[in-house]
């Protein structure tokens, strides 16, 4: 234990001096990317192989058994019951702190049998606040609302429109309590619509029925501490682009820029984190958030979508612009409040900075899935590292790098390859993440040139082998991570 720690250059010293291990465990490294730089003794445990071992920070079993993966929860167990990893993390030391995307009570138990400590609250309440029912109580408790709903068990189509009729339209989008919202929001609008879905929906004790609106998705990061809530900048969202996934609704990206929505937009999700973020504290739950918030484009309204008590996917571009940089990363402010370490943050001026469109450098990420319905095994992947467009869309590897940072300028992009040679590749696989600055949609939210230039560019670069066995073919998307249906970022 050292002396309070009261200012940011007191809390980039602690984490530069930091002595115990601190892991990262999960199916990629791609939440955290360059979080390393400033922690000591950071590393990522993987089960993919992203960087080809070319990231010293990165430990990837070499051993791998065929398994059905059917969570990200199971992949993180795999993990850290695999002899390999439990040498790797004895050799560190037999303590240490382990960050996840997703864990649960078994993860719990195996990190306590290894003297990992684990950073972020009891899976159990994680589990609870993750719920999208308890999100919009917990909002509505704060004054912080959700689109125009109803919370209710659907018997069939006609039950549904007797529950939801005060909304005053069939034109209906509903959640379940759980799940990557591209899998389990459901746009429903006739009784044709409603059957597509009836099974999953009515299987369901209570769902979320929202009036469609015609709205902008966004997300922002957040961090719940003991001085504060701190907050990130409002980004877009990129949802549901037939050239990057499958899935209706389902999340393929982000932008960051200062002008992303109108200031008053800003501070309203502003206002309403801060919010959410103390009536986390009230409930227990401290640390790293995201909101979806759905800017109504009709109102301007500001409506809360759902609640992911972790970080994300978008946490990449939160923790390398410039604001996280010229502070620290918002998941130093988490690290902190689990590091035991006496503390005492003007988060305030933090946020004031922070909200600044000085502090807000421009930055983009597309999420590359495989949008076919094919089946094939590849025989040619893109390596990670640092992908440079020519001034005919054509684009060429330029050179290896593990840090969205090496990408300079707008010709050019970090690209981190998650489907390899000798993987499948099947629908909603992910091939991989591609960072760049600047934008990547205009001003209506559809891609610009220079996204589907870096699309086609990147999907050029995978070839297969098709395969022919359907047996064969179930096996292996069974087998391939992600083939549950579930997301691994």
């Amino acid at each position: 234990m050292t002396t309070k720690l009261t200012s940011i250059s007191d809390v980039r010293r602690f984490f530069h001096n930091n002595k115990e291990p601190v892991y990262f465990i999960s199916a990629t490294n791609f939440n955290l990317l360059g979080i390393g730089d400033w922690v000591g003794n950071f590393r990522h445990i993987n089960y993919i192989n992203c960087f080809d071992d070319k990231q010293k920070n990165v430990f990837v079993p070499k051993e791998k058994f065929p398994r059905d993966f059917e969570s990200i929860e199971d992949i993180n167990n795999y993990l850290l019951e695999h002899k390999e990893v439990i040498d790797y993390i004895r050799s560190r030391g037999e303590q240490g702190v382990a960050a996840f995307l997703m864990f649960d009570e078994h993860t719990e138990e195996i990190c306590e049998q290894l003297g990992l400590r684990v950073a972020f609250p009891p899976a159990k309440l994680r589990s609870r606040m993750d719920n999208k029912i308890e999100t919009v109580r917990i909002g509505n408790k704060v004054g912080v609302p959700s689109v125009p709903n109803v919370l209710a068990k659907v018997d069939s189509y006609q039950h549904l429109l007797e529950i939801s009729k005060e909304l005053g339209t069939h034109d209906l989008v509903i959640q379940s309590a759980f799940g990557d919202s591209g899998h389990t929001t459901f746009f429903v609008s006739n009784e044709d619509e409603y059957y597509r879905y009836a099974e999953e929906i009515e299987a369901e004790e209570e769902v979320k029925i929202m009036k469609r609106i015609n709205c902008r998705g966004s997300a922002i990061e957040a961090c719940a501490t003991r001085c504060g809530t701190v907050v990130g900048p409002l980004m877009t969202e990129l949802v549901g682009f037939k050239t990057l996934t499958p899935y209706k609704g389902g999340w393929c990206g982000n932008e960051m820029f200062a002008g992303a929505f109108t200031q008053e937009v800003r501070d309203k999700a502003q206002e309403y984190t801060n919010k959410f973020g103390e009536a986390l504290r009230e409930e227990g739950y401290r640390g790293y958030f995201e909101l979806d918030f759905l800017i109504d484009m009709d109102t301007n309204e500001v409506y809360l979508g759902e609640l992911n008590p972790r970080v994300t996917g978008a946490s990449s571009l939160t923790n390398v612009a410039a604001f996280a940089h010229s502070d620290v990363p918002l998941f130093l402010f988490h690290l902190l409040e689990f590091s035991g370490q006496d503390f005492d943050i003007d988060i305030q001026a933090v946020n004031d900075r922070w909200a600044h469109p000085d502090s807000i450098d421009s930055w983009s990420q597309l999420v590359i899935k495989h949008t076919d319905e094919s089946v094939d095994l590849l025989t040619q992947a893109p390596e990670s590292g640092v992908w440079r467009m020519a001034a005919d869309g054509s684009i060429a590897y330029d050179h290896y790098d593990s840090h969205p940072h090496a990408a300079e300028s707008e010709q050019e992009a970090f690209f981190m390859r998650i489907s390899g040679v000798g993987d499948f590749r099947y629908e909603g696989a992910d091939l991989g993440i591609l960072i760049t600055r600047g934008r990547l949609m205009d001003d209506d939210f559809q891609l610009n040139e220079r996204a589907k230039a870096w699309i086609d560019g990147i999907r050029g670069q995978f070839a297969g082998q098709s395969v022919q066995d359907p047996v064969v073919e179930q096996v292996a998307v069974n087998h391939a991570v992600g083939g549950g249906n579930f997301k691994i970022l």
